[in-house]
């Protein structure tokens, strides 16, 4: 597969912060001696662009790789009132007519919006701009719950962390929920983020912690996912009495016992949705749900979506 061209468009007095995320999230890095994204800053102007903070950045190309990248990203903007140039609008609505994925980041949304392209639509952005952007663009239907919206891709965001969101959904949708664990779990991202779309926001459980006993009885837990698991067999694993490894696991994991399990069961059927081809109650006994309508019932519950739905969605690409 070849890796998807990212452009990112660099602007005067723009956000460090913002202009990072997607260059972090769709860096270079090979993965697994795998390339994921192709990243391209662009600019309209040759001339370096400024940050608000002393920061410039001279960007590697024009306008012109937009005409060939699978994904543009505005990463915010720096003036609700500016309309972008006539040369941006043209640049996006270009792109969006031949079919790629055109993204705002927080107030890169108004950039969207003032090409026309978020008409109709459902969009997110920063909450201290849903008034001013209501009022400019009654036209689009803004969720101001969501973390991020994904509308027949055009994809919008909500203000800062949200960006880290909105980028880690979108490397989902082209490698799944495994790659994109390792890239969010290198960032250090908090291990839950509540939103409109949660479906789609990873609620990665923890992997080890500083205690040495209860790594080894994750690492048994994940072994035994599909066993009838009682919390005093687990004590008597972990040579704990059922208090101690209460209080112990909560310390060490900030979950009890059974939402650890929960997550972590929930967790292996995404990777099983997406990477094989067991059926629902296969899944379900594998992973230790029991039955298909209870994994049904947890999955629906926690993400918003079936698993068929989910499968559809993240099915992992074969390269």
């Amino acid at each position: 597969m070849k890796p998807p061209v990212v452009a990112v468009v660099a602007y005067q007095h723009f956000s460090p912060y913002h202009l990072s995320v997607p260059c972090l999230i769709f860096s270079d890095e090979i993965l697994n001696g795998q390339k994921l994204f192709s990243l391209k800053v662009s600019a309209e102007s040759s001339t370096p662009v400024r940050a608000s903070y002393g920061i410039s950045l001279a960007a590697s190309h024009g306008l012109e790789v937009l005409q060939d990248a699978d994904i543009v990203i505005i990463p915010g903007w720096h003036d609700p009132a500016t309309p972008p140039s006539p040369e941006l609008i043209a640049a996006l609505r270009s792109a969006h007519a031949r079919g790629a994925r055109i993204v705002g980041l927080c107030l890169g949304t108004y950039v969207l919006a003032y090409a026309g392209l978020l008409d109709g639509h459902r969009a997110a952005t920063h909450w201290e701009a849903e008034s001013d952007f209501t009022r400019r663009f009654p036209q689009v239907c803004l969720d101001a719950n969501a973390l991020y919206v994904d509308d027949q891709g055009i994809v919008t965001s909500a203000g800062t962390a949200a960006g880290v969101d909105c980028c880690l959904y979108l490397v989902r949708s082209y490698y799944g929920s495994r790659i994109t664990n390792q890239i969010a779990r290198r960032m250090v991202v908090p291990s839950y983020r509540e939103g409109g779309q949660a479906q789609f926001i990873e609620r990665p459980v923890p992997v080890s912690t500083l205690d040495a006993r209860i790594n080894a009885l994750l690492t048994y837990l994940r072994e035994n996912l599909n066993e009838k698991l009682s919390l005093d067999a687990l004590a008597q694993q972990a040579h704990m009495s059922r208090r101690t490894l209460t209080r112990s696991f909560h310390q060490a994991t900030g979950m009890s016992v059974g939402e650890w399990l929960q997550a972590e069961r929930l967790h292996r059927t995404q990777e099983l949705l997406e990477s094989s081809a067991h059926g629902v109650e296969a899944i379900a006994g594998l992973v230790g749900f029991g039955t298909a309508t209870a994994l049904r019932q947890q999955f629906k519950q926690t993400f918003g979506v079936s698993p068929v739905e989910w499968r559809k969605q993240f099915r992992k690409v074969d390269f």
